[in-house]
């Protein structure tokens, strides 16, 4: 279906942005070279949306069914410790989670429509930039996306390391969790480590506190529910031989559904309420949902699964796969749009099985035929010309 010419140019582009990677809203080379090649395809093109964010419009008849696809366009701040021959320039910076074939799959897609798609209505074409922080999507939504580019559905993709190549698993429903960052900061009344009772101790709290939230999970979420809770750092100012008079805790929560990262807030929010309380300090707490669950719409789902099975058979696609506890900033479009996040397999050896945000892990080219022809056929299906 995707003409051999075209997987060579996806390759290529792969490529160059693999050697040219841009962090977080500062996608600004990535954003002109898409924007540059969607006008070479000949799409309707904007740039600027959200800051570096581009959308390609392509319309073929009087059709008013609209749907949209999105590629994240952003880097992580690693220095990339894989040899390909097309490894990053910029020693601090590499597309270690795949932006640079999501990008590329979707430029091939809006190729091959362009040249052969054989539909009637509109397809809505977003590159957004800043995934990785979180903050992309709802920078675009905020700019007027769905506003100014209406959409009927919206779907997205992204590449699993360990997952056979080209394979395809999604689920309707929740199918990323939350991901939620917490502060919690102890104000109590330092001294010296000798003479403890004349004061609170910050640390004896504080780990209190660790223990206690540890229970959230186990012990106050139903089992049936999904949730992560954990403290990553423990800061205070005590030194050798003084208690320290205050303590930040910071950390991670996850939930695959909005009820349960309530729950986890409400509970954390208690506990350290109870805590204060036992021991006369003052305790804040800040917690901070950054990417909401990822929840599939069905109808989405569906239509994303047939386009998958049309392409790859039903032995290579899982339709109903396990939620996964990392989190996706796409989930943003999918709550303003019925949406749907599809998972491609990146391969089982080599680089292209290493994690994602590994240092030396790289999208597997061999994919990138695969997830355009998604794309397209998803496309010609939904907005069918008969």
């Amino acid at each position: 279906m995707i003409d051999p010419k075209l997987v060579e140019e996806m390759t290529g582009w792969r490529h160059d942005f693999h050697r040219h990677p841009e962090l977080g809203f500062g996608e600004q080379r990535t954003s002109a070279r898409i924007a540059e090649l969607l006008r070479n395809f000949g799409l309707e093109v904007h740039t600027g949306i959200g800051g570096t964010g581009v959308v390609g419009v392509l319309q073929r008849g009087n059709g008013q069914a609209s749907i949209a696809f999105r590629a994240d366009m952003d880097a992580l701040p690693i220095t990339e410790t894989g040899t390909p021959e097309w490894r990053s320039d910029d020693a601090g910076v590499m597309h270690a989670c795949g932006h640079d074939g999501h990008t590329s799959m979707l430029l091939g897609a809006a190729a091959h429509l362009a040249r052969h798609g054989d539909f009637i209505g509109r397809v809505i074409f977003i590159f957004q930039p800043n995934e990785e922080h979180g903050l992309g999507a709802a920078a675009m939504i905020r700019d007027g996306l769905f506003t100014r580019f209406a959409a009927d559905a919206v779907f997205a993709m992204h590449n699993i390391p360990g997952m056979p190549a080209g394979s395809f698993a999604t689920r309707a429903g929740s199918i990323t969790a939350s991901e939620s960052l917490f502060e919690i900061t102890i104000t109590a009344r330092g001294g010296h480590a000798a003479l403890p009772h004349m004061g609170v101790d910050a640390i004896y709290v504080g780990a209190q506190l660790v223990t206690a939230l540890q229970g959230i999970v186990s012990r106050n979420l139903d089992p049936a529910q999904n949730g992560v809770v954990s403290v990553t750092e423990f800061i205070t100012d005590g030194r050798r031989n003084v208690l320290p008079g205050s303590a930040t805790l910071k950390g991670d929560a996850r939930a695959l559904s909005d009820d349960t990262n309530t729950a986890i807030e409400d509970a954390m929010r208690r506990i350290c309420a109870g805590i204060a309380a036992t021991h006369g300090v003052g305790i804040e707490v800040a917690y901070d949902t950054v990417f909401p669950a990822m929840h599939n719409h069905h109808e989405a789902t569906t239509a994303a699964v047939l386009a998958a099975q049309t392409i790859a058979g039903d032995g290579k696609v899982n339709p109903a796969c396990d939620p996964k506890l990392f989190s996706e900033d796409f989930a943003h479009m999918a709550r303003a749009v019925p949406g749907c996040f599809m998972l491609i397999g990146n391969g089982t050896e080599g680089t292209a099985a290493r994690p994602l945000h590994a240092s030396d892990y790289d999208f597997n080219d061999r994919i990138l035929c695969n997830g355009a022809a998604w794309i397209s056929t998803l496309a010609e299906q939904m907005l069918a010309s008969d």
